[in-house]
């Protein structure tokens, strides 16, 4: 079968590997239907390691068709169309009971240590009864596979933004970044009924697309311009009572910390690029602003999410503008680092 590796920064490569076989009772095997590249990718695409000996397996996001189960599998059938969320979690411990499925204290991620990553053809994948979930009535040529991809991270990646915000109706919520997690916050402040959505950013493809998911305004200008624009658009140019953080570099906190009210919410869940941020007197202990976020437990988030893109009500997956093929996924990551494609979907 073929796979992912990254062996260094911007060296990534499609290979040929031997397809993996039920190790555990409780693993199943994965047909790979819809995969896809991640912004979080990029980080790794920009800063890893030149490692010729041992190469990462790249990819965190997909969906399949079971071909194989364990015999301690009991939720999860042959022929069972799954989503599997970025983070393999048991299901039965505190942390998964209390839905915070990325904190598992038997919990790892895809492409770490022996498990593989997801930018490949067939995937293994342990717990599987905690991990994926079984979406009945889909088949591999459904149109809503784009959509049902984005539940493996972005579209619940943004969704915990706003949930960790708590932005309710008539809210004023600011989203910094039009990248796919961004938008999808904005389309999931939309859902839990923010008035006014201010969407930052650059990119007028993806800020267009923005205005079709929620924003009322698009803030293109960055720095103290741009706190500016985005103040003079809230109720008494006092900020947004609602910060949504998804880029994870410094200069988009300090964004967010310029336009956000006294008294306001920083949710972030653009993955730090950075180990040090502003939290004192001045950023955010004297105007009593709450900082929150943190990696998305998407598969809590799943069910919520999944009927409004079973009936049609929403389409995240429009955040994908490009298919590739497995053997093309170099090209893939090349786009989305140059900015030619928003997000980059595998197909199989």
């Amino acid at each position: 079968m073929l796979t992912t590796y990254i062996y260094g920064a911007g060296d990534i490569r499609v290979q040929e590997v031997t397809k993996p076989t039920i190790r555990h009772s409780t693993d199943a095997l994965i047909r790979v239907v819809r995969s896809c590249i991640c912004g979080s990718d990029l980080h790794h695409f920009h800063n890893f390691p030149a490692t010729p000996d041992s190469p990462k397996q790249m990819g965190h996001e997909f969906i399949g068709i079971v071909e194989e189960i364990g015999t301690d599998v009991s939720t999860i059938n042959v022929g069972d169309f799954v989503i599997a969320p970025f983070a393999i979690s048991c299901g039965t411990c505190g942390f998964c009971h209390e839905g915070l499925y990325t904190s598992c204290v038997s919990g790892t991620f895809w492409g770490r240590g022996e498990v593989g990553g997801a930018q490949a053809e067939y995937v293994l994948s342990p717990f599987a009864d905690g991990t994926l979930v079984v979406v009945p009535g889909i088949t591999e040529d459904s149109e809503l596979l784009p959509s049902l991809l984005t539940l493996s991270d972005v579209y619940g990646t943004g969704y915990h933004a706003a949930k960790c915000a708590q932005v309710g109706p008539g809210d004023e919520v600011v989203v910094i970044g039009d990248g796919a997690v961004g938008l999808l916050a904005v389309l999931s402040a939309k859902q839990l009924g923010a008035q006014n959505i201010i969407l930052m950013g650059s990119h007028q493809a993806r800020t267009d697309l923005g205005r079709e998911f929620g924003a009322t305004h698009v803030v293109s200008e960055r720095g103290d311009v741009g706190i500016a624009a985005v103040r003079a658009l809230t109720q008494n140019n006092q900020g947004a009572s609602k910060v949504l953080e998804a880029v994870g570099h410094l200069p988009a906190y300090e964004q967010a910390l310029g336009v956000v009210r006294a008294g306001g919410v920083i949710s972030r869940v653009g993955v730090p690029q950075y180990e040090e941020a502003p939290v004192g007197m001045g950023a955010l202990f004297g105007r009593n602003i709450t900082l929150t976020g943190g990696v998305a437990p998407v598969r809590a988030y799943i069910n919520e999410l999944l009927p409004a893109i079973l009936n049609g009500q929403v389409n995240p997956g429009r955040v994908f503008d490009s298919t590739i093929s497995i053997q093309d996924v170099p090209l893939g990551y090349a786009a989305m680092d140059q900015r030619r494609a928003l997000k980059v979907m595998i197909a199989f």
